[in-house]
């Protein structure tokens, strides 16, 4: 679905990642760890063609990233749902509204029995009408997941979905991504968190990928 062949990126100078080949099959879970600054969120950049390699070949569902147009991309993105970690929102929409926004960009038109399952399946529909600084640090991150996936994508790219929420909240999004990873969805999740990690390969079938040295290794068994 998403594979990098021999690709490189340079930032300030430098190569921030080097000699990366690996490949995202349909249905797999994959973790991406390294230390700040390696270039986990550099990584999820190349795979969603926000950024395009210094060298080598990204290619998005069969497709080489250098030959896509900008419509090709923009395509191809909707086949991705990206959790960033920031989690922006349009603070003067209520969530409901802001969670209908990727059908606005690709002008589709949005079920409201959707919009109501998929709220209540990250347990926010009670919250429907309020408004993005009313939400909780774990709120929020849920809102972020369910917006990443209310077009059903392909593919979930998550940036530090549980950065900023406590233990029991990120065992709660981890439950999420497990179901949707069990749909049959592609999951690629970059964390520091090595408990996580190990939570998530005790249900499933999950690699994890470190970022070391410029390059993106197979972690061992050791995690």
């Amino acid at each position: 679905m998403i594979a990098f062949e021999n690709v490189a990126y340079s930032y300030g100078g430098g190569e921030l990642l080097t000699d990366v080949s690996l490949r995202l099959a349909p249905g797999s879970f994959h973790f991406l760890t390294g230390p700040s600054g390696a270039g986990k969120s550099t990584f999820l950049k190349l795979a969603y063609a926000e950024l395009k390699p210094t060298s080598g070949r990204v290619t998005l569902f069969d497709r080489e990233l250098a030959s896509l147009t900008r419509d090709d991309v923009a395509r191809s993105r909707r086949r991705i749902g990206i959790v960033h970690q920031d989690c922006k929102f349009l603070d003067h929409m209520t969530l409901a509204a802001n969670m209908a926004l990727p059908f606005t960009v690709s002008d589709r038109e949005s079920d409201p029995q959707d919009m109501d399952d998929l709220l209540s399946w990250v347990g926010l529909k009670h919250l429907a009408d309020a408004l993005p600084p009313q939400l909780s640090g774990g709120e929020r991150q849920r809102a972020a997941l369910a917006r990443a996936v209310i077009v059903d994508p392909d593919v979930i790219l998550a940036d530090e979905p549980t950065g900023n929420v406590d233990w029991e909240m990120s065992l709660r999004i981890l439950t999420l991504l497990v179901e949707l990873n069990r749909m049959g969805k592609t999951i690629l999740v970059a964390t520091h968190d090595l408990n996580l990690i190990r939570q998530a390969k005790a249900q499933i079938q999950a690699r994890v990928l470190r970022i070391a040295g410029h390059r993106v290794q197979l972690a061992g068994a050791d995690l």
